[in-house]
């Protein structure tokens, strides 16, 4: 892996914080604020938010509706446009979500490779369980024997990140049915839980963690349950 400069100095410090189950709009306010504050002063430590969402759905700033398959006005469900990229997607407990606030230029200021970090972080944590993570070329995200595990969607902001991956752990995967996933119908969003039944998303986010911190050579200094 080629780092930059900077990153070979030293470890980047990174906050941990684990928020459980919290709402959409919650965590997306508390990105733009951290996010905002880093812009500010660009010493600020990095952050990794780990959690849970009740169910929604996210397009990208440039998704189209097409892949919806009802009127979002009439939705018993929330649905956000959001300034990530990449289209619909669907959010719900089971699915481990991950939100990395990094300064990219303490690491690489390339968002290809940014993304392919991001989908190591997946791959290294499937391998763990002898599960063969692979990518696919032109796509973003991690597959399972065609299964769609893991989606990825970011937004980067003068070399700030924000927004970021969902693994899907054990989900309730009948809000997929009502979308296209990422635009794409050829191939089906799956779990892990259909090839480790008894997994848990306490147990991946552990994993998650300590990949995360590994791929991309960071310490970090609290942990905020």
């Amino acid at each position: 892996m080629v780092m930059s400069t900077l990153s070979l100095l030293e470890p980047r410090r990174c906050i941990l914080q684990n928020l459980g189950i919290i709402p959409y709009e919650v965590a997306w306010e508390r990105q733009r604020s951290l996010v905002n504050q880093r812009l500010q002063d660009p010493s600020l430590d990095d952050t990794l938010l780990l959690l849970e969402h009740p169910p929604v759905y996210t397009l990208g700033t440039g998704a189209n509706t097409k892949f919806i398959k009802f009127d979002p006005q009439q939705s018993p469900i929330l649905v956000h446009r959001v300034e990530r990229g990449g289209e619909v997607t669907y959010h719900c407990p089971g699915q481990l979500v991950g939100y990395p606030i990094l300064n990219l230029r303490y690491y690489q200021q390339d968002l290809h490779w940014y993304l392919r970090q991001l989908e190591e972080v997946i791959i290294q944590i499937l391998n763990d369980y002898h599960l063969p993570g692979k990518r696919i070329p032109g796509l973003t995200g991690v597959w399972v024997n065609n299964y769609k595990v893991a989606a990825i969607g970011i937004k980067v902001k003068r070399w700030m990140t924000m927004h970021g991956f969902s693994i899907n752990v054990c989900p309730d995967l009948e809000g997929f049915k009502q979308i296209i996933p990422c635009g794409i119908d050829t191939k089906p969003v799956g779990s892990l839980q259909q090839f480790l039944p008894e997994i848990t998303v306490e147990e991946i986010q552990q994993k998650v963690a300590q990949k995360f911190s590994q791929v991309f050579q960071v310490q970090y200094i609290s942990m905020i349950d």
